[in-house]
């Protein structure tokens, strides 16, 4: 079985002095490698090729058959680390709480351990006879949310 923290070390080794950041590594019971890497203005494939290649140099074909793919997290996937929400403040996202409540709004801020979501609420201010729409901030920590995903948006 092919290690894991092996193909992390070779990964980061190569993203060091880029500004490129490590998403996710999986590597399948069969040996398939995963890796996902993103940026904050997309990913070259020219730059998946030559990571690519700088994971097999660290890797031996003699002692395991492997598959390995290195591509860009998916865009309409939930983030996965928070460099993810960093490079989303600003936009819209949806968040699914782990109570099941889907929240639509824009990314304010984010911490190391939480986030703050501004959403659109119907409120009934005082003095007003119907419902105004008004924006409320909402904290969350990332172990009360199940996912985070950009909105795509075509026009």
């Amino acid at each position: 079985m092919i290690d894991r923290q092996k193909v992390m070390e070779l990964a980061e080794e190569w993203l060091a002095d880029k500004e490129y950041f490590l998403v996710d590594v999986v590597i399948s019971k069969d040996d398939k490698i995963t890796v996902e890497i993103d940026h904050a203005e997309g990913v070259w494939i020219e730059d998946c090729a030559e990571l690519s290649r700088h994971i097999e140099s660290g890797l031996s074909r003699d002692s395991e058959d492997y598959e390995l793919e290195v591509g860009s997290a998916g865009l309409g996937q939930p983030f996965k680390v928070v460099q993810q929400y960093r490079n989303h403040i600003g936009l819209e996202v949806e968040v699914l709480g782990k109570d099941g409540k889907k929240y639509k709004g824009i990314l304010k801020s984010v911490l190391e351990d939480s986030f703050v979501l501004t959403v659109s609420k119907k409120e009934k201010l005082e003095g007003a006879k119907r419902p105004q729409l008004v924006e409320v901030d909402l904290n969350f920590t990332f172990d009360e949310v199940k996912y985070t995903k950009y909105i795509i948006k075509f026009k």
